[in-house]
């Protein structure tokens, strides 16, 4: 097996199909190369036979407009906003815009699906929440605009995308939808004894399956759950769901319950599926699955099973340790005479013996099961992502004002042997935000043909353009090599609209589109009759509409 996929084969992989793509991510030698359109055209991004992201556009400068701005020559399409109707059925558009997944329709790079995740609501659904209680009302749109958007778009004779509301596929995911759990808490006393839930919310970023499926990231899910009477542990999975295929939705236990931001996916050199996450919050960790029995490209979807039985691992970055989340472990830990419970775990011994009496309990506390076993606390790990040419892992750590990492940092993990079923590893901070890089509190990932990271900013609605983050301005999109005399440099490729964050990168197979959600621009607004921003501007609009956007433009050789 290749140690790592050169660049002129990952290349031949591109349009080819998202688990072809998923794979050659992984460093994988199982997939067979073969020509394809892309091998021709997708050479890069921007038209330049160079590594150098110097010269394939114009970067910009930081922008306190209401708009998205880009670079001179690329343009965007808005292809769906909040509350737009997706399907003939009537059904609306999410808020909270965030991840998104392309899926080519036969092998198109100008029709396909668009998975679409919508973390949170705001002021602009509910209105006013008088005395911080919602109503029966605003409990139900709650769950109704938060979850999943599946669409069908389209590029229309002029180059722009649009959407198909008369798709056979369009649909919502949503509060109300039903899953099937699996894995070591699936009918445990943990959750309730129950082998499936109601609904989705909260959900963040996510990733794309060997076997072409989505995950889904139910992150900040308390404050809902909370609202709507609903049983917390159903809640802060990670979800499957199959765009082609609406009866598919599945959450899967073993992969641990935390504020999960999103998942990487890749294969252990002997075959296994590995899951790389982040628990978004402030002194939380980083974690991976890896399968217990081999993934088999023949078997397609039923591959799925796999993410139902393997082992949990939290990372120590002082010791580059991967450490094993078992009940036995836990058990072993917490029966010592010298047992003392850890910053961030609360409860006695004996209420911590009580709590974990199963796997499926370690699983469902897995942010105090990590913590116990010397899982290391991090600053707000968030997004990360596999490199398509080394399998080295990259972590977006957001920020920590709790322990002066204001700005943030990515941090890149050497798995041992290159192996990423290995338990050991080293590590090294890849970039760090601040004045001297031009970026400031790092959130979403994506890489393109080359190499290079594409990186969303997260920097506070309430922080924007005030104090140390003044020189930022408004957040951003921003374009790093990992390779090559541009090591590490961020050049910015946009600009958002007013106290907005873009969310969800990901690029068409021929990489001539690029998908983006630009998510709650306008937040700070609190009086309905003077919003902060009205973006997207569309006629008549009297609020802003979280909404994702094509980006065009890019000029391949």
């Amino acid at each position: 097996m290749e140690k790592q996929m050169d660049r002129r084969k990952f290349l031949s992989y591109l349009g080819t199909g998202a688990a072809a793509l998923a794979a050659a991510s992984a460093g994988l030698g199982t997939l067979e190369g073969k020509a394809s359109a892309a091998s021709k055209t997708a050479d890069h991004l921007f038209g330049f036979k160079t590594n150098r992201v110097s010269g394939y556009f114009e970067p910009i400068q930081p922008s306190s407009e209401d708009q998205l701005i880009l670079p001179k020559g690329f343009q965007y399409d808005v292809v769906a906003a909040f509350d737009d109707v997706i399907n003939k059925d009537g059904d609306k558009f999410g808020q909270g815009c965030d991840y998104n997944a392309f899926f080519p329709i036969d092998g198109s790079n100008n029709r396909g699906l668009l998975v679409t995740n919508h973390e949170y609501t705001n002021i602009f659904l509910h209105g006013p929440i008088k005395d911080g209680k919602m109503t029966a009302e605003q409990i139900k749109n709650e769950l109704y605009y938060q979850g999943m958007s599946v669409i069908e778009v389209y590029q229309d004779e002029n180059g722009a995308w649009k959407m198909d509301t008369k798709s056979k596929y369009a649909r919502r995911i949503n509060g109300f939808s039903k899953f099937e759990l699996t894995g070591p808490a699936k009918g445990s006393s943990a959750v309730g004894n129950v082998s499936t839930v109601t609904g989705t919310f909260a959900n963040c970023s996510g990733g794309v399956t060997l076997w072409n499926t989505v995950m889904s990231c139910e992150e900040n899910f308390s404050t809902t759950a909370s609202a709507a009477s609903l049983n917390a542990t159903h809640y802060g999975w990670v979800v499957e769901m199959d765009p082609f295929d609406g009866s598919f939705l599945r959450k899967h236990t073993a992969l641990g319950r935390f504020n999960h931001e999103n998942t990487a996916m890749g294969l252990a050199k002997d075959g296994r599926v590995v899951v790389y996450m982040g628990d978004d919050k402030k002194d939380a960790c980083v974690y991976k699955f890896v399968s217990k029995n081999k993934y088999n490209p023949s078997a397609g979807k039923g591959n799925s099973n796999l993410l139902s039985e393997g082992t949990l691992y939290v990372a120590n970055l002082k010791k580059g340790q991967w450490i094993a989340l078992t009940i036995e472990a836990v058990k072993k830990v917490l029966e010592s005479a010298s047992f003392k419970a850890p910053s961030g775990v609360k409860g006695t011994k004996e209420d911590l013996l009580k709590m974990f009496q199963t796997q499926g309990d370690v699983v469902t506390n897995c942010h105090e099961a990590a913590l116990l076993l010397g899982g290391m606390p991090t600053d707000r790990p968030e997004d990360i992502e596999i490199s398509p040419f080394d399998n080295t892992v990259f972590i977006c750590h957001t920020n920590n004002d709790n322990h002066g990492n204001i700005h943030g940092h990515i941090t890149r993990i050497f798995e041992k042997d290159n192996d990423l079923g290995a338990t050991e590893f080293d590590f090294e901070i890849f970039a760090a935000g601040g004045r001297q890089s031009g970026f400031s509190s790092p959130d979403n990932l994506a890489f393109d043909s080359n190499g290079n990271l594409w990186v969303v900013t997260d920097i506070s609605s309430s922080s924007l353009g005030k104090g140390v983050y003044t020189p930022f301005m408004n957040n951003g999109l921003f374009v790093i090599p990992t390779s090559g005399p541009s090591k590490g440099d961020a050049l910015q490729f946009a600009s958002g609209p007013v106290e907005c964050e873009m969310t969800g990168p990901f690029f068409t197979p021929d990489e001539r589109t690029l998908f983006l959600s630009i998510q709650h621009p306008g937040e700070e607004t609190s009086d309905l009759s003077k919003p902060t921003s009205l973006w997207p501007h569309r006629p008549g609009d009297k609020i802003p509409r979280e909404a994702v956007v094509a980006i065009r433009g890019f000029k391949l050789g």
